[in-house]
């Protein structure tokens, strides 16, 4: 089964069409103005080959849709309803649904969400310590993220070091823009860094990541700070950005180190020590490491990012070698002596949807 895969991000639109695990095409619109801006799909269909089905990436399933799910009309009011759950990324995947069928109305359509792989975490992680009543219904929990990267790379490092995934306990780690941690137990995501929202957890390019709500609460009474404002800083101006006084680019933050600007020397030490901390929770969630899996463009892209990490991680068995670790495609980093293999691997996260695409239409 061919199937369309369709990615809107919160600017762009990487359209692919895939054949089993194989791209036969693809393309990456930089700037997609939304759901009334056809032309780019009209190309890409016009010169691709046609699919038999349509995958499309959905941040959120929101507590209803804890697996992929075939698209109709009622899914796509639901997913409406829930864009402020992940106000950058789902409205434009609601926009590219409408846009895809409008110009495929007859090719069916799944929606397979980044939330669907951590709806496996136990209850004990993915509970918040607020009062049960208000969880149960606002639908309060770790929803977690990337999952569709989280559960392709997993695997494929599994395959790399020619070990049953089922055996294993990874961390893997997706060092974008947007950043998470999972841990998972024989394929199985069992906690995850992101929460009910993508802004907890690791400190990222622009989003600000876990932080004391008794310093937000305080903000918001005492310094002035109103909600919009707030929510502004929290998702645009801090993390890298904001320590720094760069874009947040891991490049230009380096670059800045190098040149002896110390407040960008302490945002990367700051990414590197909730990096490590975090990795160190997620081993403890998964009982033990025996897989460490960089992805994502700084995770698959910044040696230097990989072995700052690496280097504080030896008490876990983590050792990388040097050489090894220049790579930027699916590699084996480790060192002659590691106890736990580290890799490096290049997320695709239009083959896990396509895979999720076929399990479902296929059953």
């Amino acid at each position: 089964m061919r199937v369309l895969v369709v990615n809107a991000g919160s600017s762009s639109l990487k359209l692919s069409v895939l054949d089993g695990d194989e791209v036969v095409e693809d393309t990456l619109v930089q700037r997609w103005d939304g759901g009334d801006d056809l032309d780019p799909l009209r190309d890409f269909l016009a010169r691709a080959p046609a699919a038999e089905a349509v995958g499309h990436r959905v941040v959120h399933g929101g507590p209803r849709h804890r697996a992929s799910v075939r698209l109709d009309d009622e899914v796509l009011t639901y997913l409406e309803s829930i864009g402020d759950l992940a106000p950058l990324h789902n409205p434009r995947a609601v926009a590219a649904i409408r846009a895809v069928g409008e110009l495929l109305p007859a090719t069916p359509a799944v929606a397979a969400f980044d939330t669907s792989f951590h709806a496996t975490i136990p209850d004990e992680a993915a509970t918040y310590a607020l009062p049960r009543e208000w969880n149960q219904q606002y639908g309060l929990r770790r929803y977690g993220f990337h999952g569709l990267s989280h559960a392709y790379v997993a695997r494929r490092a599994a395959t790399l070091v020619d070990r049953d995934l089922a055996e294993l306990r990874v961390v893997t780690c997706h060092l974008g823009a947007g950043a998470s941690l999972c841990a998972l137990v024989g394929g199985r995501s069992v906690d995850t860094t992101m929460g009910f929202t993508p802004l907890a957890g690791l400190v990222m390019q622009t989003r600000v990541g876990s932080v004391d709500p008794g310093l937000l609460l305080w903000l918001l009474e005492n310094a002035n700070v109103d909600v919009g404002t707030l929510g502004q800083v929290l998702e645009h101006q801090s993390g890298l950005r904001g320590l720094s006084g760069t874009s947040g680019d891991l490049r230009d933050v380096l670059n800045a180190r190098e040149s002896g600007e110390r407040d960008a020397a302490l945002a990367f030490d700051v990414y590197v020590h909730r990096l490590v901390r975090e990795i160190g929770s997620m081993a403890a969630s998964a009982g033990g490491m025996d897989l460490l899996v960089f992805t994502g463009g700084m995770g698959e892209h910044s040696p230097d990012l990989r072995g700052a990490a690496c280097a504080r991680l030896g008490h876990l068995g983590v050792v990388i070698d040097g050489d090894a670790n220049l790579a930027t495609t699916d590699a084996d980093i480790s060192g002659g002596d590691a106890r736990v293999r580290t890799l490096v691997v290049n997320t695709a996260e239009d083959v896990e949807v396509a895979r999720e695409v076929r399990r479902l239409l296929q059953r």
